[in-house]
This record gives structure tokens, C-alpha cells and sequence, in this order.
């Protein structure tokens, strides 16, 4: 299985933002850009068969426009797995289910990302992978997920995704 953990678009701020977090939609620059990002995963070949989005606002709108730009032809499924507040063990509870075959793509949150792409990579999670915002990586696993067992395939950030666009 492969697994496309990719982080929501740019916001807005959090400190200027006068209502629940969960509500926070992405700015115009921000779709914008997610956009240019997810033409990089075209570049890349990504053909996710799920599509999964904490149920925040601007994870759900980052996943539209996945679904959008992808021609993603399936649901999104929003993943309360993947808000904010969760945890790595929070994650592998879902991909679990999915079998070896399946490409799910993951928009979620910071810190939660780059904890999970630890504990799937060296098995703890690690303060030192964080994504940027329309970042995103590509861990394969060789059978059931379990912590330490996924081999990264790429990790990008979103200038590097925009760029693989433009060529």
C-alpha cells in the first residue's frame, strides 16, 4: 500500500481568526497554490483509490481540490483520525483497513503528519519531519502498516511540487 500524507493549504491565520479553529477556511492564495501542488502529484503519477480529510474546513477544501485537479472519481471520507489532536496510532487504526494494493491519500494537520511519518519510518515519532503547508510525502508499506515498516518513496515541499508542474 502506498500512503500520501499531504498537508492542508495555507490558511487563515490562526491569530486573527475569530471563530472555532475547526472553521478556518484556506485564503485565496492558498487554494492557489494547493492547486499548483497537486498538479505536481500529476508529475508524479499519483492515482490515489481512497481520499481521506480530517474534517476540518481547510483539510476539506485542500481535499476538494485533490479530488478536483486529480479527477479523483471516488468519495472523500472525512477521517476524524486526522484532526489536529490526534495521534500516530490514531492514523495506523485507519490505514489498517485498506488492503496492498490501495493508494490512499491523507489530508491532514501538522503536528500530526510529521509524527506519523515518523512512526511509520523509524517506528517513534520525530521532531525533526514537518511538512509545509501543500507538502506532501509518499511512504510505501510491504504488507500490514506497523510502526517503522514504510519505505519512503518522496517527500516534497510545496515549491518543489509547483515546480514539478511547470516542467
Amino acid at each position: 500500500m502506498d500512503c500520501i500524507l499531504f498537508r492542508h493549504g495555507i490558511a487563515a491565520d490562526w491569530r486573527d481568526w475569530q471563530k472555532e479553529d475547526h472553521s478556518r477556511p484556506l485564503t485565496e492564495e492558498g487554494v492557489e497554490k494547493t492547486r499548483k501542488a497537486v498538479q505536481g502529484l500529476i508529475r508524479l503519477g499519483v492515482t490515489p483509490t481512497h481520499l481521506l480529510c480530517s474534517p476540518y474546513l481547510r483539510t476539506r477544501q485542500t481535499a476538494d481540490i485533490v479530488k478536483e485537479t486529480l479527477q479523483f472519481p471516488g468519495k472523500t471520507q472525512p477521517c476524524a483520525e486526522l484532526r489536529p489532536d490526534a495521534s500516530p496510532e490514531d492514523v495506523f487504526d485507519v490505514l489498517i483497513a485498506f488492503s496492498e494494493d490501495d493508494c490512499v491519500l491523507c489530508v491532514g494537520h501538522e503536528p500530526l503528519l510529521g509524527h506519523t511519518a515518523g512512526a511509520i519510518l523509524l517506528g517513534q515519532p520525530a521532531s525533526g519531519l514537518s511538512f509545509k503547508k501543500a507538502g506532501a510525502c509518499c511512504i510505501r508499506f510491504h504488507g500490514k502498516p506497523r510502526h517503522g515498516n514504510g519505505v519512503l518513496l518522496w517527500w516534497l515541499e510545496p515549491a518543489q511540487l509547483r515546480k514539478l508542474a511547470k516542467s
